[in-house]
């Protein structure tokens, strides 16, 4: 039983994300190191598109990573290195876009069609029930049934 828990552990923790960082990336600060995983994990890699440039192997993914590190090195503040990015390659190098004029599409799209989705089942509950009311006989139909039904 013991066995089989510890071997559902570590297949479970093997299988956990593998970063791209190579060891000749690395900054001896750890603290500055881990400010630049942090920032690379919020960066896309634009050749991927849909990995963070700490998890691409991709040589733009290593030069934004190593990129990353010189501005760190250099001083910069997280804001600051993301900024330049931004600057140099544009909104898209960042996996979550800032909410800007340019982007307001993206963020309120959702919540946009959301509603659009919520008053359309409003206006097919409507309708279905404006169909299945049911319209009284009037006396002169009620004769003609009543006739069909005795003959």
């Amino acid at each position: 039983m013991i066995r089989r828990l510890v071997l559902a552990l570590f297949l479970l923790f093997s299988a956990m994300p593998a970063h791209a960082v190579n060891p000749d990336e690395v900054l001896a600060d750890p603290q500055l190191e881990a400010r630049a995983r942090e920032i690379s994990s919020h960066l896309r890699c634009l050749v991927c598109q849909n990995q963070s440039i700490d998890d691409s192997n991709a040589e733009l993914a290593r030069d934004l990573r190593l990129l990353v590190r010189e501005r760190l090195k250099a001083g910069a503040s997280d804001q600051q290195v993301y900024d330049y990015l931004v600057s140099r390659y544009g909104e898209f190098v960042l996996l979550k876009p800032r909410l800007s004029e340019h982007t307001l599409l993206l963020w309120g799209a959702p919540a946009v069609l959301a509603l659009i989705g919520i008053m359309a089942l409003g206006l097919v509950a409507v309708s279905r029930n404006t169909k299945r009311k049911a319209v009284a006989l009037t006396d002169e139909e009620k004769a003609r049934v009543e006739a069909l039904l005795k003959e």
